[in-house]
Order: structure tokens, then C-alpha cells, then sequence
């Protein structure tokens, strides 16, 4: 008999991870719903509602796999990857466990943001996630191929799909890549998460809401996050929509999206070259020469800054080497300005 596990991510990982679990009487299961103090798992036997023990930590989120007995959730097994972002306090918010890749989805009846687009890559790629950005209500614009591209120029290496759910289009090209994988699902209201879903399942499972005219905001009609089984195999994350993408990550995951041009900073005359107006700046003899478009080193530039700012904020010895910084700056500045 086929272990019902399978379906949504069992692998030989989570088997060897379980085995050296030193627990009696325990079985593996997977949270596909957190409804405040409990959460629903999938297990073997179905999917049912169980408390989680004081004693576990991490506290588990939709995609973790648990260790559960008769009465309660008991145990979380080691995460493979975690999709967060920097909640409205500053602090980190997990969003999705043991992701394998992030649909990014922006819809085409508004501006697409491109910050918000970059900021949910980086999130991808600090979570060891594969991001694919997804361009939905193809079907309200007149140009796809320039509103692909469009997003194409700032994100090198990412892959852009656009759909059209109310007629089909791109909708098998989501659903193969989504075969086999986690895949969570990150977007505004209005952005036509819930459609999608709807469509890669074929059938009506997720609640959609109207859209206003006068500004294409949508209300939220995805309330919480919610694992859903894809019927070419897959397992499908649906999310609320966010208003803002704080960024939960370090350098390593800036460098990851934005590699061509760390590589142009490394050939720059100086070392601490501030990409400006430095002679022998090789980002900016990039730029000139049209190897790097312009939009693409802003773009590198505003996430730097924000995953910087961010590393200051959460690490005490990372602010106080700034404030040292910033004050010998300050001090030269002064000295600048006083007479003779």
C-alpha cells in the first residue's frame, strides 16, 4: 500500500530525521493548517486537529514536519529550509517550512512593484528557495512579452511566467513546476493568489474576492496559511496577502540574486569603492558601457541597504561597528567645516 505521506513530501530525509527521534509510540505528520493553539496535520490516518506540547521549539508552522502521538503534537524534525520575513515589530516572522521554491505572484491590472518583486526573491533565496515570479490577469494586458520583460531587467536568472486563469494561459507551465516540490505562494491582496490556486487544482477550494477599480486592491480572502495537494503531485502553499516585505536575511542571500554585480564590485580600484562617483568603479563603467542596465544596480542597491539596516537591528555587534563608522565620519565632516 502506498504511504499517504508520500503526497505531501515524505521522503527518505524525514524517515532517517524520525528514526533518531528517542521517542516512544510516535508518528510522523505534516502541518498543513495552524489554527492558533492547534494545528491540523496530515498523518497516515488523515488529517486531524492536534494541541502542540509546551516543551517543543521551534514552535511549528505550516510545511513542518512534526512528531505527533495519540494526543498532541510532540516534536518538530530539523527544517530543510524556512521562508520569513522581518515582521511590523522588527522581529523575524517564519512564514513557510521546507519550502522548495516561491511563487512570487503580482497581478497585471496594477503597477507591478518592482521592490516588492525583489524583496520576495531575496526572502526565496535566503531560504534556499527557487523564486519564479508569476505575472497573473495576463488577459487585462496588451503587451505580455514587454511586461515580462519588464521584470526580466532587474532580476537576472529568475524565471517569469504570466497566466491568465480565466483562460488557461501558463497555467500548465506553473503546475509542471510545481510537480514533486513544496511550493509556497507570496502576493498582495488582489494579486490573484486565491484564482490561481483555484486553477493548478482544478477546482474551487480557495475563496476569491472582488477587486476595486478605482485602485486594484483586493479584500483578503486567504486568511490563513494552507497547504493544498496539486493532482499532478506537488504541494501547493497558499498565504494571506502582505502589504509590506520586510527582509529577514544577510549578504549572502543579496549576493545570491544579485551576483553579477558583487563580481563587478570585486574589480572596482578601490576596495571600499561606495559604487558612486569613485574613479576605476567597474560597477559603474558597467553601467556606461550598457553590460549592466542601471535599474537592475538601484535595485541592488535598495535591498543591500535594507538587508544591511536590517543586520544592524538584530545584531548588537553589527550597529555598534556602524555608530563607530558613522561617528568618525561625522567628526571628519566637522572638521572640514571649521575656518582655516
Amino acid at each position: 500500500m502506498t504511504d499517504p505521506l508520500l503526497a505531501y513530501g515524505w521522503s527518505d530525509r524525514w524517515v532517517a530525521l524520525l528514526a533518531s527521534v528517542d521517542r516512544p509510540d510516535v508518528t510522523p505528520g505534516r502541518v498543513v493548517r495552524h489554527d492558533g493553539v492547534a494545528v491540523q496535520v496530515a498523518g497516515r490516518d488523515g488529517v486531524r486537529p492536534l494541541p502542540v506540547m509546551a516543551t517543543v521549539d521551534p514552535v511549528p508552522i505550516v510545511g513542518d514536519w512534526v512528531v505527533t502521538n495519540d494526543e498532541a503534537v510532540v516534536d518538530v524534525l530539523p527544517r530543510a529550509s524556512l521562508l520569513r520575513r522581518q515582521d511590523p515589530d522588527g522581529g523575524e516572522q517564519p512564514l513557510v517550512a521546507n519550502v522548495d521554491a516561491v511563487l512570487v505572484v503580482c497581478g497585471l491590472d496594477r503597477p507591478v512593484k518592482a521592490g516588492r518583486i525583489q524583496r520576495v526573491i531575496v526572502l526565496a533565496w535566503d531560504a534556499g528557495a527557487t523564486p519564479i515570479v508569476v505575472l497573473t490577469k495576463a488577459d487585462v494586458t496588451k503587451d505580455v512579452d514587454a511586461a515580462i520583460a519588464d521584470v526580466d531587467v532587474t532580476n537576472l536568472g529568475v524565471e517569469v511566467i504570466a497566466v491568465s486563469a480565466t483562460s488557461g494561459f501558463g497555467i500548465d507551465v506553473v503546475r509542471e513546476r510545481c510537480a514533486g516540490r513544496t511550493i509556497a505562494m507570496i502576493g498582495e491582496s488582489g494579486a490573484g493568489k486565491s484564482t490561481l490556486t483555484n486553477a493548478l487544482l482544478g477546482e474551487d477550494v480557495a475563496s476569491t474576492g472582488d477587486v476595486r477599480a478605482s485602485d486594484s486592491k483586493g479584500r483578503h480572502t486567504t486568511t490563513s496559511r494552507q497547504i493544498h495537494l496539486l493532482p499532478g503531485g506537488g504541494v501547493l502553499v497558499d498565504t494571506p496577502g502582505i502589504r509590506g516585505v520586510g527582509l529577514w536575511v544577510d549578504d549572502e542571500s543579496v549576493t545570491a540574486m544579485f551576483g553579477d554585480v558583487e563580481l563587478l564590485a570585486e574589480e572596482c580600484h578601490f576596495t571600499d569603492c561606495g559604487h558612486t562617483n569613485e574613479p576605476g568603479c567597474a560597477v559603474h563603467l558597467a553601467v556606461e558601457s550598457g553590460e549592466l542596465p542601471a535599474e537592475r544596480l538601484e535595485a541592488w542597491r535598495m535591498v543591500r541597504r535594507e538587508a544591511q539596516s536590517m543586520e544592524r537591528r538584530s545584531d548588537p555587534r553589527a550597529r555598534h561597528a556602524y555608530d563607530r563608522q558613522f561617528g568618525r565620519v561625522a567628526k571628519e565632516a566637522q572638521k572640514r567645516k571649521r575656518p582655516g
